[in-house]
């Protein structure tokens, strides 16, 4: 405690409250604040701001006034009037209700009487709306200070003015504490046994003249009380829970932060949080009391304790704070040096010219530097430097660009920054694996605090991406479902068994907040239990359109963390989709070939869409179901390696054809089950044509770099290519009972042979006369790899310059509803991590 608080109040352990305009001012509220005070522990003090907007309302009147217009100026007055009768009759009534109206009167009618001058003249100074605007806060006062004596509770309504003396500054004044406590020290002895109610924001210069404290002037009169007193603890009374990790306007998943340092609240004043003032802190810092900021709407709530210790807890929370509306400056230095540092110049003049800086990249020394302005003062700041450098500007030594604006000052706070390592490098490894533009790096003297200008349009998606890299225990990513046959609906089922152990073991919380099938659409961004998505889905009536139009569902889940869009379907066009996703800035995790076996010039456009856009596309399952082939792949390619052949049963539904026939089972009997079991396409023509294998072939080729269109690929059908004709599949299966008897015959004679059927895939990107992809049935001998598989499993060999007396085989599962739903999930899984990057 402050030994320079009053003498004998020192010995009181006085507490100070402050309740903000909405508290005191919203209907309803305002029993919860008196119930407050009413619970506090003695001695107490309760500062209080005007109702409501009444502030506003009384700057309109006086500049109503200033312009002649008496009307507005008297309808302004009057909403003043009609709040402070609204808020009174909620809590008095009768003749209590009845001298409070009266109380507001007499306060309003001198307001009015200045107004009426102030329209004969019109000319409203800083003084006179001083006088003005410190109404509101003397009406909330004896609003205040009445409702409690009706409770039985002692209360006293005291003008700050009394007590708080300051300097003649109008609009923003400063305070003279030695004045102020000796003004208070004989009021005190007064307040024995009451609860003192005390106007915020408005004090009393050493003229007797009325001023004001500034913005946040309320909390600041709270500090400056606590200074005074002595107390220890200062409790500010608002309409959220505390200070947050982020804007919850931004971030949906924003929380308090239990505790933090005098230092950081410092920082967040700085950029721009509008809860805290640095004035408000320097009290604070002079007494050593702690600063409680609570929720009126949620008492039971810690909200955030703010002192000199703050939070202890390395792994403790930081906030995310977005300045918007700014302008940014660059000045660029042709010559390696000038004849006075470049960044010197740049701030005087632009303290000089009162235009506010809220960052920049400073160094006094460099070749070129960086401000952040306000947006509404950018035009004013380019001229100013422009002037200032006029020399060097023309002797082609500097360049002044015009401003690039909007854009927004986005700043991670935490004390935590200064002793643990890569702060900053995980901050801007976030903001750059999720595509945001960083403009300028701005640095501060400070280590609580890093910051960077993003342009305005990234507000959003850079303040969550840093909150959720230093907030959050889970990466959330948001998932809307395309297709819910047979592995969506597998997906689906292992999304509703596995959430809480991924959020558990692994810090993913994956939420599904979108489903579609042929012909319905549901979206919630909420999130959808995926064990109901299915039930939630079918009660929906169809739409208009078949299959429904996605693309606004995507302008939708832009908004949210981490938006990924996850197709399982078999879908033709889909890559329109795809693209529509990518340049919303969403995520693409495919089970689809498709799109990535259009032709080469428009299949490498929408990989370069995605690359551009700085989004994922991943689409491991299409080769393979859930084996590695894919990744296994550009892990070899990354590393340099040569690859010289790719050769495998690249499909798990052909190999359990071809692994039946082998055991006697006849061809229609071997692809109805195929079916059944969920191996094949949605029409089992696509595999039996070779087309699904040249499909993954090409997608392999592709990945070696190899520009080739599904025409360029060898295919030799399993079947005749005459029953490839027939549309529907019943009757296409119906159509293979034909074949059963000589396709029967043919296994026969490969038994005999020592020979087993398998389809193959071979791809040869060095061949002679150029690349060669060929895929059809092979009759292998039983030394071949092939040989063993069974059922559904599906092999792929890479035979490479590392790998080249024995080549390097992924082999297992390579078809089903499960295995591929699992290897969608781990392609998701794999987005997450990436995008949650190092902790």
């Amino acid at each position: 405690m402050s030994n320079a608080s009053l003498h004998g109040a020192e010995r009181r352990d006085w507490h100070v409250y402050k309740f903000g305009g909405s508290s005191v001012g919203t209907p309803g509220r305002l029993p919860r604040v008196l119930s407050l005070i009413t619970e506090a522990q003695r001695p107490i003090t309760v500062v209080v701001s005007a109702l409501g907007d009444t502030t506003d309302w009384l700057i309109s009147a006086a500049r109503a006034a200033a312009s002649g217009d008496s009307a507005g100026s008297s309808a302004e007055l009057a909403r003043v009037q009609s709040l402070a009768a609204t808020i009174a009759s909620t809590v008095l009534e009768g003749s209590v209700l009845t001298a409070q109206q009266a109380t507001v009167d007499q306060l309003l009618a001198p307001i009015e009487r200045l107004l009426t001058g102030v329209e004969l003249t019109r000319e409203c100074t800083p003084a006179t709306l001083d006088e003005v605007v410190s109404v509101g806060e003397r009406i909330s006062s004896e609003l205040v200070a009445r409702a409690l004596t009706a409770r039985g509770v002692r209360a006293l309504a005291v003008d700050a003015r009394t007590f708080l003396v300051t300097d003649e500054t109008a609009g923003s004044a400063r305070v003279d504490i030695e004045a102020s406590r000796a003004k208070l020290a004989p009021l005190v002895s007064g307040w024995e046994g009451v609860v003192p109610i005390i106007t915020g924001f408005i004090a009393r210069s050493h003229q007797g003249r009325t001023t004001t404290l500034g913005r946040n002037g309320s909390d600041y009169t709270a500090t400056l009380l606590s200074w005074l007193l002595g107390a220890r603890h200062v409790t500010v009374w608002t309409d959220v829970p505390g200070v947050m990790t982020a804007d919850p306007a931004l971030v949906r998943d924003a929380y308090p932060v239990p505790r933090m340092t005098y230092a950081e609240a410092l920082e967040l004043a700085h950029f721009g949080t509008r809860m805290f003032h640095p004035r408000t802190m320097i009290p604070l810092l002079e007494s050593g009391a702690a600063l409680h900021i609570r929720s009126t709407t949620e008492p039971q709530a810690p909200g955030t304790r703010i002192d000199a210790e703050g939070n202890p807890d390395p792994h403790r929370p930081t906030s995310v704070t977005s300045l918007e509306r700014l302008a940014l400056i660059h000045i660029e230095s042709l010559r390696p040096t000038l004849s006075e540092p470049l960044g010197l110049r740049v701030l005087q003049a632009l303290e000089a010219a009162q235009v506010t800086v809220w960052g920049g990249t400073l160094s006094a020394l460099a070749p070129s530097i960086s401000v952040v302005v306000p947006q509404a003062q950018a035009q004013k700041a380019h001229a100013v430097l422009e002037a200032a450098l006029r020399a060097e500007r023309d002797r082609h030594e500097v360049r002044v660009p015009p401003p690039h604006s909007p854009v927004t000052l986005v700043t991670l706070v935490a004390e935590s920054m200064g002793h643990r390592p890569n702060v900053a490098g995980r901050f801007f490894h976030a903001l750059g694996n999720v595509g945001v533009n960083v403009r300028a790096i701005l640095q501060g003297a400070s280590s609580r605090s890093v910051s960077c200008a993003v342009d305005a349009e990234d507000t959003a998606v850079a303040v969550r991406t840093v909150h959720s890299a230093f907030n959050l225990n889970e990466t959330e990513i948001n998932v809307l479902l395309v297709g819910k046959g047979t592995v969506g609906g597998r997906l689906l089922s292992q999304l509703a068994e596995n959430t809480k152990t991924l959020q558990a073991r692994h810090g993913v919380a994956l939420r599904l907040v979108g489903v579609v099938d042929s012909r319905r659409a549901l979206f919630d961004p909420t999130g959808i239990p995926p064990a109901e998505a299915g039930k939630r889905l079918a009660e929906l009536s169809p739409g208009s359109a078949s299959p429904p139009d996605v693309v606004p569902l995507l302008d939708r889940l832009s908004r949210l963390s981490v938006p990924v869009l996850v197709d399982c379907t078999a879908a033709d066009g889909i890559e329109t989709l795809y693209a529509a996703a990518f340049r919303r800035g969403i995520h693409v995790v495919a089970a689809n070939k498709k799109p990535l076996a259009r032709p080469w010039k428009e299949s490498e456009a929408l990989h370069a869409l995605s690359r551009e856009q700085f989004r994922a596309w991943h689409y491991e399952t299409t080769v393979g179901a859930s084996l590695p082939v894919i990744e296994t792949l550009k892990n070899l390619v990354r590393t340099g390696d040569r690859v010289e052949r790719i050769e495998g049963c690249f499909s798990g539904s052909l190999g359990y054809i071809c692994h039946a026939l082998m055991d006697g089972v006849p061809l229609s009997q071997a692809v109805r089950t195929a079916r059944a079991n969920g191996y094949t396409e949605p029409h089992p023509r696509d595999d039996l044509s070779g087309l699904d294998v040249a499909r993954k072939a090409l997608i392999l080729a592709r990945e070696l770099g190899l520009e080739l269109d599904l025409e360029d690929i060898a295919v030799e059908p399993l079947v005749p290519r005459e029953h490839l004709d027939v549309e529907e599949p019943e009757a296409f299966l119906r159509s293979l009972t034909s074949l059963d008897a000589d396709v029967s015959a043919q296994v026969a004679r490969y038994r005999a042979a020592g020979r087993n059927l398998r389809y193959l895939a071979q791809i040869l990107p060095h061949a002679p006369g150029g690349p060669r992809v060929k895929v059809g049935p092979v009759a292998v001998d039983a030394e071949h790899p092939a040989t063993g598989l069974k059922g559904a499993e599906a092999l792929v060999s890479f035979f490479t310059d590392r790998y080249r007396e024995f080549p390097l085989i992924v082999r297992g599962a390579g078809a089903g509803g499960d295995v591929t739903a699992a290897g969608v999930l781990a392609d998701i899984l794999r987005l997450a991590q990436n995008v949650r990057g190092r902790r």
